[in-house]
Protein backbone atom coordinates (compact mmCIF):
# COMPACT_ATOMS: atom_id res chain seq x y z
CA UNK A 1 0.00 0.00 0.00
CA UNK A 2 1.53 3.51 -0.44
CA UNK A 3 1.49 6.00 1.63
CA UNK A 4 -1.48 8.88 1.39
CA UNK A 5 -0.86 10.71 5.06
CA UNK A 6 2.42 11.62 6.66
CA UNK A 7 1.63 13.84 10.03
CA UNK A 8 5.57 14.29 11.37
CA UNK A 9 6.34 15.66 14.47
CA UNK A 10 3.06 17.80 14.96
CA UNK A 11 3.09 19.86 18.11
CA UNK A 12 0.21 22.37 19.00
CA UNK A 13 0.14 24.16 22.94
CA UNK A 14 -2.65 26.61 23.42
CA UNK A 15 -1.23 28.97 25.93
CA UNK A 16 0.27 26.29 29.21
CA UNK A 17 -1.52 23.34 27.70
CA UNK A 18 0.26 21.58 25.45
CA UNK A 19 -2.37 19.36 23.47
CA UNK A 20 -0.21 17.93 20.67
CA UNK A 21 3.52 16.93 21.95
CA UNK A 22 5.81 15.51 19.03
CA UNK A 23 3.18 13.27 16.90
CA UNK A 24 4.00 11.54 14.31
CA UNK A 25 1.35 8.38 11.93
CA UNK A 26 0.89 7.39 8.60
CA UNK A 27 -2.56 6.28 7.02
CA UNK A 28 -1.69 4.03 3.95
CA UNK A 29 -4.30 4.10 1.09
CA UNK A 30 -6.85 1.67 1.43
CA UNK A 31 -6.52 1.50 4.94
CA UNK A 32 -8.28 2.17 8.44
CA UNK A 33 -6.70 4.14 11.52
CA UNK A 34 -8.39 4.55 14.43
CA UNK A 35 -7.48 7.09 17.10
CA UNK A 36 -7.98 6.57 20.29
CA UNK A 37 -7.92 8.45 23.81
CA UNK A 38 -8.75 10.32 27.18
CA UNK A 39 -10.74 13.62 26.98
CA UNK A 40 -7.92 16.36 26.33
CA UNK A 41 -5.60 13.85 24.63
CA UNK A 42 -5.68 15.69 21.45
CA UNK A 43 -7.09 13.76 19.25
CA UNK A 44 -9.70 16.30 17.77
CA UNK A 45 -6.92 19.17 18.01
CA UNK A 46 -4.76 16.80 15.89
CA UNK A 47 -7.25 16.05 13.31
CA UNK A 48 -8.26 19.99 13.35
CA UNK A 49 -4.74 20.50 12.53
CA UNK A 50 -4.84 17.91 9.29
CA UNK A 51 -8.17 19.62 7.96
CA UNK A 52 -6.62 22.89 8.36
CA UNK A 53 -8.71 24.37 11.15
CA UNK A 54 -5.66 24.87 13.54
CA UNK A 55 -1.96 25.70 12.58
CA UNK A 56 0.56 23.65 14.56
CA UNK A 57 3.57 25.45 16.61
CA UNK A 58 6.26 22.86 14.37
CA UNK A 59 5.64 19.72 12.81
CA UNK A 60 4.67 19.06 8.71
CA UNK A 61 2.26 17.08 6.63
CA UNK A 62 2.35 15.24 3.86
CA UNK A 63 -0.22 14.44 1.37
CA UNK A 64 0.66 12.16 -1.21
CA UNK A 65 4.36 12.79 -0.79
CA UNK A 66 3.89 16.63 -0.72
CA UNK A 67 3.70 18.92 1.85
CA UNK A 68 0.53 20.94 2.21
CA UNK A 69 -0.15 24.47 3.65
CA UNK A 70 -1.17 23.70 7.15
CA UNK A 71 -3.72 26.11 8.66
CA UNK A 72 -6.14 25.87 5.66
CA UNK A 73 -9.02 23.48 5.07
CA UNK A 74 -9.94 24.63 1.52
CA UNK A 75 -6.31 23.38 0.11
CA UNK A 76 -6.91 19.84 2.31
CA UNK A 77 -10.16 19.61 0.85
CA UNK A 78 -8.92 20.42 -2.48
CA UNK A 79 -5.96 18.36 -2.32
CA UNK A 80 -8.58 15.34 -0.81
CA UNK A 81 -9.15 15.12 2.87
CA UNK A 82 -12.74 15.23 3.94
CA UNK A 83 -13.96 15.36 7.71
CA UNK A 84 -17.39 14.16 9.13
CA UNK A 85 -17.98 15.71 12.39
CA UNK A 86 -19.87 14.29 15.14
CA UNK A 87 -22.47 17.06 14.82
CA UNK A 88 -24.12 17.27 11.44
CA UNK A 89 -23.86 20.34 9.89
CA UNK A 90 -27.20 20.05 7.49
CA UNK A 91 -29.68 22.60 6.66
CA UNK A 92 -32.82 20.96 8.41
CA UNK A 93 -34.98 22.25 6.07
CA UNK A 94 -33.41 22.27 2.52
CA UNK A 95 -33.10 18.70 0.44
CA UNK A 96 -30.29 16.60 0.68
CA UNK A 97 -29.77 17.84 -3.26
CA UNK A 98 -29.41 21.50 -1.68
CA UNK A 99 -27.57 20.68 1.25
CA UNK A 100 -24.78 19.02 -0.92
CA UNK A 101 -24.55 21.60 -3.22
CA UNK A 102 -24.08 24.31 -0.74
CA UNK A 103 -21.29 22.06 0.97
CA UNK A 104 -19.37 22.42 -2.80
CA UNK A 105 -20.34 25.32 -4.63
CA UNK A 106 -21.56 28.81 -4.30
CA UNK A 107 -24.97 29.79 -4.81
CA UNK A 108 -24.61 33.19 -5.25
CA UNK A 109 -24.21 31.94 -8.99
CA UNK A 110 -26.73 31.60 -11.59
CA UNK A 111 -24.89 28.24 -13.11
CA UNK A 112 -25.75 25.49 -10.33
CA UNK A 113 -26.58 22.23 -12.34
CA UNK A 114 -28.75 20.05 -9.86
CA UNK A 115 -29.27 17.88 -12.39
CA UNK A 116 -25.39 17.43 -12.88
CA UNK A 117 -25.39 17.15 -8.78
CA UNK A 118 -27.89 14.72 -8.40
CA UNK A 119 -26.24 12.11 -11.01
CA UNK A 120 -23.72 12.34 -9.15
CA UNK A 121 -24.54 12.04 -5.46
CA UNK A 122 -26.62 9.03 -7.57
CA UNK A 123 -23.26 7.62 -8.46
CA UNK A 124 -21.79 8.26 -5.33
CA UNK A 125 -25.01 6.49 -3.34
CA UNK A 126 -24.64 2.94 -5.89
CA UNK A 127 -20.72 2.97 -5.35
CA UNK A 128 -20.75 2.72 -1.43
CA UNK A 129 -23.97 2.06 -0.11
CA UNK A 130 -25.20 4.88 0.67
CA UNK A 131 -28.92 4.63 0.26
CA UNK A 132 -30.84 8.23 0.12
CA UNK A 133 -32.97 9.74 -1.49
CA UNK A 134 -31.27 12.92 -2.97
CA UNK A 135 -34.44 15.02 -2.62
CA UNK A 136 -35.51 14.16 0.68
CA UNK A 137 -35.89 16.67 3.27
CA UNK A 138 -32.58 16.93 5.94
CA UNK A 139 -35.73 17.08 8.98
CA UNK A 140 -37.51 13.68 7.83
CA UNK A 141 -34.36 11.63 7.86
CA UNK A 142 -33.04 9.32 10.41
CA UNK A 143 -29.92 9.76 12.05
CA UNK A 144 -28.57 6.95 10.05
CA UNK A 145 -29.40 9.11 7.12
CA UNK A 146 -28.02 12.20 7.88
CA UNK A 147 -24.43 10.61 8.40
CA UNK A 148 -24.99 8.96 5.15
CA UNK A 149 -25.71 12.53 3.87
CA UNK A 150 -22.35 14.36 5.20
CA UNK A 151 -20.48 11.08 4.24
CA UNK A 152 -21.60 11.66 0.56
CA UNK A 153 -20.95 15.82 1.00
CA UNK A 154 -17.78 15.02 2.15
CA UNK A 155 -16.81 12.18 -1.34
CA UNK A 156 -18.43 14.41 -3.19
CA UNK A 157 -15.67 17.18 -3.67
CA UNK A 158 -13.37 13.89 -4.96
CA UNK A 159 -11.91 13.24 -0.87
CA UNK A 160 -9.06 10.44 -0.90
CA UNK A 161 -8.93 10.35 2.87
CA UNK A 162 -12.00 10.76 5.33
CA UNK A 163 -11.75 11.46 8.73
CA UNK A 164 -14.96 10.48 10.84
CA UNK A 165 -15.48 12.01 14.55
CA UNK A 166 -17.62 9.72 16.73
CA UNK A 167 -19.53 8.17 13.63
CA UNK A 168 -21.34 5.40 15.49
CA UNK A 169 -22.22 8.18 18.63
CA UNK A 170 -25.86 8.00 18.07
CA UNK A 171 -26.37 4.71 15.46
CA UNK A 172 -28.87 1.86 16.24
CA UNK A 173 -26.39 -1.65 15.93
CA UNK A 174 -27.97 -2.15 12.33
CA UNK A 175 -27.32 1.33 11.30
CA UNK A 176 -23.51 1.07 12.69
CA UNK A 177 -23.61 -2.51 10.61
CA UNK A 178 -24.18 -0.76 7.57
CA UNK A 179 -21.81 1.95 8.51
CA UNK A 180 -19.03 -0.65 8.68
CA UNK A 181 -20.15 -1.75 5.46
CA UNK A 182 -20.01 1.85 3.66
CA UNK A 183 -16.28 2.24 5.16
CA UNK A 184 -14.93 -1.25 3.55
CA UNK A 185 -16.23 0.09 0.47
CA UNK A 186 -14.79 3.35 0.44
CA UNK A 187 -11.22 1.59 1.69
CA UNK A 188 -11.93 -1.14 -1.17
CA UNK A 189 -11.40 1.32 -3.91
CA UNK A 190 -8.13 3.02 -2.23
CA UNK A 191 -9.43 5.58 0.08
CA UNK A 192 -7.72 6.10 3.59
CA UNK A 193 -9.89 6.72 6.58
CA UNK A 194 -8.98 7.63 10.15
CA UNK A 195 -11.97 6.98 12.87
CA UNK A 196 -12.44 8.69 16.13
CA UNK A 197 -14.03 6.70 18.60
CA UNK A 198 -14.46 5.96 22.36
CA UNK A 199 -15.78 2.84 21.62
CA UNK A 200 -13.20 0.00 21.86
CA UNK A 201 -15.53 -2.78 20.88
CA UNK A 202 -16.43 -1.36 17.50
CA UNK A 203 -12.72 0.31 16.82
CA UNK A 204 -11.24 -3.57 17.36
CA UNK A 205 -14.29 -4.46 14.90
CA UNK A 206 -13.49 -2.39 11.95
CA UNK A 207 -9.97 -0.82 12.19
CA UNK A 208 -6.81 -1.76 10.67
CA UNK A 209 -4.37 -0.44 13.10
CA UNK A 210 -5.04 1.60 15.83
CA UNK A 211 -3.03 4.85 17.53
CA UNK A 212 -3.13 5.58 21.31
CA UNK A 213 -3.10 9.29 22.52
CA UNK A 214 -2.61 10.13 26.09
CA UNK A 215 -1.88 14.33 27.39
CA UNK A 216 -0.89 15.15 23.75
CA UNK A 217 1.87 12.30 23.25
CA UNK A 218 1.66 9.74 20.97
CA UNK A 219 1.78 6.60 23.77
CA UNK A 220 1.93 3.22 21.19
CA UNK A 221 -0.11 2.12 18.13
CA UNK A 222 -1.11 -1.78 17.24
CA UNK A 223 -1.57 -3.40 14.35
CA UNK A 224 -4.98 -5.72 13.71
CA UNK A 225 -2.72 -9.22 14.41
CA UNK A 226 -1.93 -7.81 17.48
CA UNK A 227 -5.43 -6.46 18.65
CA UNK A 228 -5.18 -6.54 22.81
CA UNK A 229 -8.68 -5.30 24.30
CA UNK A 230 -7.43 -5.10 27.41
CA UNK A 231 -4.03 -3.54 26.59
CA UNK A 232 -5.49 -0.56 24.52
CA UNK A 233 -7.63 0.21 27.77
CA UNK A 234 -4.43 0.57 29.69
CA UNK A 235 -2.68 2.71 27.17
CA UNK A 236 -5.44 5.09 26.87
CA UNK A 237 -6.12 5.77 30.48
CA UNK A 238 -2.40 4.79 31.59
CA UNK A 239 -3.52 2.03 34.04
CA UNK A 240 -5.80 -0.67 34.14
CA UNK A 241 -9.23 -0.55 33.76
CA UNK A 242 -12.21 -2.85 34.44
CA UNK A 243 -15.82 -2.21 33.75
CA UNK A 244 -18.16 -2.99 36.47
CA UNK A 245 -19.58 -6.59 37.09
CA UNK A 246 -22.99 -7.56 36.33
CA UNK A 247 -24.74 -7.98 39.50
CA UNK A 248 -28.76 -7.85 40.04
CA UNK A 249 -29.69 -4.82 42.81
CA UNK A 250 -31.74 -5.40 44.78
CA UNK A 251 -35.56 -3.74 44.40
CA UNK A 252 -37.24 -1.98 47.39
CA UNK A 253 -40.07 0.41 47.65
CA UNK A 254 -41.58 2.64 44.24
CA UNK A 255 -40.14 6.32 43.97
CA UNK A 256 -41.55 7.32 41.35
CA UNK A 257 -44.15 6.83 39.13
CA UNK A 258 -46.02 8.00 35.63
CA UNK A 259 -49.84 7.50 34.79
CA UNK A 260 -50.69 7.86 31.56
CA UNK A 261 -48.83 11.09 30.43
CA UNK A 262 -49.19 13.03 27.15
CA UNK A 263 -46.73 15.96 26.17
CA UNK A 264 -47.29 17.73 23.01
CA UNK A 265 -44.52 17.80 20.64
CA UNK A 266 -44.54 21.76 20.72
CA UNK A 267 -43.43 21.85 24.48
CA UNK A 268 -39.80 21.59 25.35
CA UNK A 269 -38.07 19.31 23.13
CA UNK A 270 -38.99 18.34 19.62
CA UNK A 271 -40.82 15.11 20.28
CA UNK A 272 -43.85 14.58 22.44
CA UNK A 273 -44.77 11.80 24.85
CA UNK A 274 -48.22 9.37 24.19
CA UNK A 275 -49.95 7.93 27.10
CA UNK A 276 -46.55 6.95 29.08
CA UNK A 277 -47.14 4.68 32.10
CA UNK A 278 -43.23 4.51 33.70
CA UNK A 279 -42.50 3.40 37.31
CA UNK A 280 -39.21 3.74 38.77
CA UNK A 281 -37.78 1.32 42.18
CA UNK A 282 -35.22 2.14 44.33
CA UNK A 283 -32.27 0.21 44.54
CA UNK A 284 -33.20 -0.45 40.90
CA UNK A 285 -31.74 1.15 37.42
CA UNK A 286 -33.77 1.45 35.04
CA UNK A 287 -32.14 2.06 31.43
CA UNK A 288 -33.93 3.65 28.60
CA UNK A 289 -32.98 2.64 24.93
CA UNK A 290 -34.20 4.55 21.60
CA UNK A 291 -32.27 6.01 19.05
CA UNK A 292 -32.15 10.14 19.18
CA UNK A 293 -34.99 12.12 18.78
CA UNK A 294 -37.54 9.72 19.30
CA UNK A 295 -38.37 11.41 23.03
CA UNK A 296 -35.84 10.27 25.33
CA UNK A 297 -35.27 13.85 26.11
CA UNK A 298 -38.41 15.05 26.72
CA UNK A 299 -38.86 12.28 28.96
CA UNK A 300 -35.98 12.92 31.11
CA UNK A 301 -36.92 16.43 31.18
CA UNK A 302 -40.36 15.86 32.33
CA UNK A 303 -38.99 13.15 35.47
CA UNK A 304 -36.69 15.93 36.16
CA UNK A 305 -39.73 18.65 36.73
CA UNK A 306 -38.38 20.35 33.74
CA UNK A 307 -41.87 20.19 31.46
CA UNK A 308 -45.22 20.35 32.78
CA UNK A 309 -47.11 17.45 30.83
CA UNK A 310 -50.41 18.19 28.96
CA UNK A 311 -52.45 15.17 31.18
CA UNK A 312 -51.45 12.62 33.40
CA UNK A 313 -50.21 12.33 36.61
CA UNK A 314 -46.27 12.24 38.69
CA UNK A 315 -46.07 10.84 41.55
CA UNK A 316 -43.05 10.46 43.89
CA UNK A 317 -43.06 8.61 46.99
CA UNK A 318 -47.21 8.37 46.35
CA UNK A 319 -47.56 11.64 46.25
CA UNK A 320 -49.22 13.52 43.25
CA UNK A 321 -47.08 16.17 42.11
CA UNK A 322 -48.65 19.57 41.14
CA UNK A 323 -46.06 22.13 41.01
CA UNK A 324 -43.94 20.92 37.72
CA UNK A 325 -40.73 22.68 38.51
CA UNK A 326 -37.16 22.12 38.66
CA UNK A 327 -36.85 23.29 41.85
CA UNK A 328 -39.89 21.40 43.29
CA UNK A 329 -38.67 18.49 42.00
CA UNK A 330 -35.01 19.02 43.71
CA UNK A 331 -36.64 20.07 46.93
CA UNK A 332 -38.57 16.38 46.41
CA UNK A 333 -35.31 14.62 46.00
CA UNK A 334 -34.97 14.26 42.50
CA UNK A 335 -31.00 14.76 40.81
CA UNK A 336 -31.03 15.30 36.85
CA UNK A 337 -27.67 15.07 35.10
CA UNK A 338 -28.89 16.17 31.17
CA UNK A 339 -27.82 14.87 27.95
CA UNK A 340 -25.97 18.27 26.94
CA UNK A 341 -23.62 18.84 30.12
CA UNK A 342 -21.78 21.61 28.48
CA UNK A 343 -25.16 24.09 27.82
CA UNK A 344 -27.59 22.22 30.75
CA UNK A 345 -25.17 21.30 33.49
CA UNK A 346 -22.37 23.89 33.88
CA UNK A 347 -21.89 27.46 32.84
CA UNK A 348 -18.91 27.06 31.21
CA UNK A 349 -17.40 30.66 31.40
CA UNK A 350 -18.17 30.28 35.26
CA UNK A 351 -15.51 28.84 37.76
CA UNK A 352 -15.02 25.22 39.20
CA UNK A 353 -16.28 26.92 41.88
CA UNK A 354 -19.37 28.47 40.91
CA UNK A 355 -20.61 25.68 38.98
CA UNK A 356 -20.31 23.43 42.66
CA UNK A 357 -22.54 25.95 44.32
CA UNK A 358 -25.00 26.80 41.72
CA UNK A 359 -27.58 24.23 43.32
CA UNK A 360 -26.97 25.26 46.69
CA UNK A 361 -28.67 29.06 47.70
CA UNK A 362 -30.59 26.92 49.55
CA UNK A 363 -28.04 24.45 51.68
CA UNK A 364 -27.56 25.82 55.21
CA UNK A 365 -24.32 24.44 55.64
CA UNK A 366 -22.78 27.10 53.19
CA UNK A 367 -25.58 29.98 52.68
CA UNK A 368 -27.67 32.21 55.00
CA UNK A 369 -31.19 32.23 54.97
CA UNK A 370 -31.09 34.73 52.05
CA UNK A 371 -28.92 33.06 49.74
CA UNK A 372 -25.65 34.99 49.93
CA UNK A 373 -22.88 31.98 49.83
CA UNK A 374 -19.76 31.71 52.17
CA UNK A 375 -17.44 31.45 50.22
CA UNK A 376 -14.77 29.23 53.16
CA UNK A 377 -17.99 26.70 53.19
CA UNK A 378 -18.36 26.75 49.56
CA UNK A 379 -14.55 26.15 48.62
CA UNK A 380 -14.67 23.40 51.64
CA UNK A 381 -17.96 21.98 49.72
CA UNK A 382 -16.43 22.03 46.33
CA UNK A 383 -12.96 20.77 47.35
CA UNK A 384 -14.92 17.74 48.50
CA UNK A 385 -17.10 17.09 45.20
CA UNK A 386 -13.91 16.95 43.37
CA UNK A 387 -11.61 15.04 45.49
CA UNK A 388 -14.97 12.21 46.40
CA UNK A 389 -15.16 12.52 42.40
CA UNK A 390 -11.67 12.60 40.84
CA UNK A 391 -11.93 15.65 39.15
CA UNK A 392 -8.94 16.63 37.83
CA UNK A 393 -8.27 20.53 37.60
CA UNK A 394 -5.78 23.49 38.61
CA UNK A 395 -7.81 25.48 40.38
CA UNK A 396 -11.22 25.90 41.56
CA UNK A 397 -11.44 29.72 40.20
CA UNK A 398 -10.31 28.30 36.52
CA UNK A 399 -13.48 28.58 34.42
CA UNK A 400 -15.22 24.99 34.15
CA UNK A 401 -15.11 24.92 29.96
CA UNK A 402 -11.22 24.49 30.31
CA UNK A 403 -11.97 20.68 31.73
CA UNK A 404 -12.27 17.69 29.76
CA UNK A 405 -15.70 16.07 29.22
CA UNK A 406 -14.61 13.78 31.79
CA UNK A 407 -14.22 15.74 34.52
CA UNK A 408 -16.93 18.16 33.65
CA UNK A 409 -19.14 15.37 34.13
CA UNK A 410 -17.34 14.00 37.23
CA UNK A 411 -17.91 17.60 38.80
CA UNK A 412 -21.95 17.64 37.53
CA UNK A 413 -22.54 14.04 39.03
CA UNK A 414 -20.79 14.66 42.33
CA UNK A 415 -22.28 17.49 43.13
CA UNK A 416 -25.73 16.38 42.84
CA UNK A 417 -24.66 13.02 44.72
CA UNK A 418 -23.38 15.38 47.12
CA UNK A 419 -27.33 16.69 48.01
CA UNK A 420 -27.98 12.73 48.66
CA UNK A 421 -30.97 12.19 46.26
CA UNK A 422 -33.60 9.63 46.14
CA UNK A 423 -34.18 9.65 42.62
CA UNK A 424 -31.61 10.40 39.84
CA UNK A 425 -32.23 11.02 36.60
CA UNK A 426 -29.20 10.24 33.93
CA UNK A 427 -29.27 11.14 30.64
CA UNK A 428 -26.63 10.19 28.38
CA UNK A 429 -23.90 10.11 30.97
CA UNK A 430 -21.20 8.64 29.62
CA UNK A 431 -21.50 10.16 25.92
CA UNK A 432 -18.51 11.25 24.15
CA UNK A 433 -16.46 10.39 27.52
CA UNK A 434 -13.41 8.25 27.12
CA UNK A 435 -12.99 4.81 28.52
CA UNK A 436 -11.85 5.44 32.41
CA UNK A 437 -14.13 8.34 32.96
CA UNK A 438 -16.78 5.76 31.40
CA UNK A 439 -16.09 3.07 33.53
CA UNK A 440 -16.15 5.92 36.90
CA UNK A 441 -19.32 7.02 35.74
CA UNK A 442 -20.96 3.53 36.07
CA UNK A 443 -19.81 2.82 39.21
CA UNK A 444 -20.74 5.67 40.64
CA UNK A 445 -24.44 4.45 39.30
CA UNK A 446 -23.85 1.55 40.54
CA UNK A 447 -23.12 2.25 44.17
CA UNK A 448 -25.73 4.44 44.44
CA UNK A 449 -28.40 2.31 42.91
CA UNK A 450 -26.51 -0.13 45.69
CA UNK A 451 -27.51 2.27 48.27
CA UNK A 452 -30.88 1.54 47.51
CA UNK A 453 -31.75 4.87 45.20
CA UNK A 454 -33.59 4.64 41.97
CA UNK A 455 -31.37 5.64 39.07
CA UNK A 456 -32.94 6.44 35.21
CA UNK A 457 -30.29 5.38 32.68
CA UNK A 458 -30.75 6.82 29.36
CA UNK A 459 -28.16 5.56 26.88
CA UNK A 460 -27.87 4.80 22.88
CA UNK A 461 -25.07 2.80 23.53
CA UNK A 462 -26.63 -0.92 23.65
CA UNK A 463 -24.11 -2.65 25.56
CA UNK A 464 -23.08 0.00 28.51
CA UNK A 465 -27.34 -0.44 28.51
CA UNK A 466 -26.92 -4.49 29.33
CA UNK A 467 -24.05 -3.74 31.77
CA UNK A 468 -25.20 -1.08 33.65
CA UNK A 469 -29.35 -1.90 33.77
CA UNK A 470 -31.11 -4.24 35.61
CA UNK A 471 -34.44 -3.38 33.76
CA UNK A 472 -35.01 -1.91 30.12
CA UNK A 473 -37.58 0.03 28.08
CA UNK A 474 -37.66 1.73 24.84
CA UNK A 475 -38.77 4.54 23.28
CA UNK A 476 -39.74 4.70 20.00
CA UNK A 477 -41.87 7.51 18.38
CA UNK A 478 -43.06 8.78 22.00
CA UNK A 479 -44.08 6.08 23.13
CA UNK A 480 -42.98 3.37 26.10
CA UNK A 481 -42.05 -0.22 25.06
CA UNK A 482 -41.44 -2.65 27.86
CA UNK A 483 -39.86 -2.94 30.46
CA UNK A 484 -37.86 -5.71 30.06
CA UNK A 485 -35.52 -7.68 32.47
CA UNK A 486 -31.85 -7.20 30.71
CA UNK A 487 -31.51 -10.91 30.75
CA UNK A 488 -34.27 -11.48 28.56
CA UNK A 489 -33.26 -8.87 25.69
CA UNK A 490 -30.34 -9.19 23.24
CA UNK A 491 -28.57 -6.66 21.58
CA UNK A 492 -29.97 -6.74 17.89
CA UNK A 493 -32.88 -7.00 19.36
CA UNK A 494 -33.08 -3.84 21.02
CA UNK A 495 -31.46 -2.17 18.46
CA UNK A 496 -34.56 -3.54 16.24
CA UNK A 497 -37.22 -2.32 18.92
CA UNK A 498 -35.20 1.53 18.27
CA UNK A 499 -36.60 1.29 15.05
CA UNK A 500 -40.13 0.17 15.59
CA UNK A 501 -39.34 -3.00 14.25
CA UNK A 502 -39.33 -6.08 16.29
CA UNK A 503 -41.84 -5.11 19.25
CA UNK A 504 -42.30 -7.55 21.68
Amino acid sequence: MHSLLEVESISKSFGDLTANNDISFSVSEGEIVAVLGENGAGKTTLMNIIFGHYLPDSGSIKFKGEKIPVGNTRAAINLGIGMVHQHFTLAENLSVLENIAIGNQSLLGFSIDFKQIEHKITKISGEFGLAVDPRAIISDLSIGEKQRVEIIKTLFGDCELVILDEPTASLTPQEVDQLFLIIRSMVKVGLGVIIISHKLDEILRISDRIIVLRNGKLTGSMDKANFDKSILAEMIVGKKTERPEKNKGKKTEKLMELIGLNISSNVGSPMGLSDINFELFGGEIHGIAGVSGNGQRTFAEVMAGHIRPDSGDLLINGKRIKKITPRAFMDEGVAYIPEDRTSDGVVGELSILDNGVLTETKNPKIANRFGFLNKKSSIKFVGEICEENDVRFQSLSQPTRLLSGGNIQKLLIGRWLKRNPEIIIACQPTRGLDEGAIVSVQKLLLEERDKGKAVLFITEDLDELLLVSDVISIMFDGKLMGPYNYDKLEKREIGLMMTGSGIL
